[in-house]
């Protein structure tokens, strides 16, 4: 397969995750390491070389999700209040996962599946949402250092079990938004005042 300029200015590493995006737009992805050192235009050992198995390669591109989140996270303007900052992150996430469906269900389903690879999606998610939190601006002064030491976990949880039923096509592209915002309001609902309190439950309401 021809290889554009483009591509070949690409590190080695980046060259092999494009491929492996390549085979997954396009339904492939049971792909072989084989399969994808032919995609990439690289020998057959080059994958192995640079991430040491498939599983790590997904784990790859989902970091990159994770860091896309982030990059324009921080180029939005950002509301004073954590909960707004927290619903934003929130829309932006989803549009991060929407924007390529067929391939970020697959890698959502290959990170879901037994492997030896030590994950650290959690932890990156975490972190993500630690930025958006930023010092809680009008989380509830009584509990939010618990917010803020609780929150960055429990809203990682929380959209990785929306995406896994937006993966298994439990909840449809039309509705992720939705209910990646009632699964935040959720989580939010019991660190917030009384005016946040009531936008947080109509969004609630929404999902039902």
């Amino acid at each position: 397969m021809a290889r554009s300029k483009t591509q070949l200015k690409l590190s080695t590493r980046d060259r092999v995750l494009d491929a492996a995006e390549r085979l997954l737009a396009n339904g492939s992805a049971a792909f072989s390491m084989r399969e994808l050192a032919e995609e990439a235009g690289v020998s057959f050992a080059t994958p192995f070389n640079q991430f040491g198995s498939k599983g790590a390669i997904m784990l790859a591109l989902s970091a990159q999700r994770i860091a896309s989140m982030q990059e324009r996270f921080a180029q939005v303007s950002r509301p004073d209040k954590a909960v707004a900052r927290v619903l934003l992150a929130f829309e932006i996430a989803v549009s991060v996962m929407l924007a390529a469906p067929t391939v970020n269900r697959a890698i959502m389903a290959a990170l879901g599946a037994p492997g030896d690879e030590r994950s650290d999606v959690s932890s990156r998610s975490a972190v993500l949402w630690t930025e958006v939190l930023a010092d809680g601006g009008a989380l509830l002064p009584a509990t939010r250092p618990l917010a803020l030491a609780l929150l960055p976990g429990q809203l990682a949880i929380a959209f990785r079990g929306v995406l896994s039923f937006w993966t298994a096509g439990e909840i449809p592209d039309r509705l992720l938004k939705q209910r990646a915002r009632a699964a935040a309001s959720a989580v939010l609902l019991g660190f917030v005042d009384r005016d946040d309190r009531g936008h947080l439950i109509s969004l609630l309401e929404d999902a039902c």
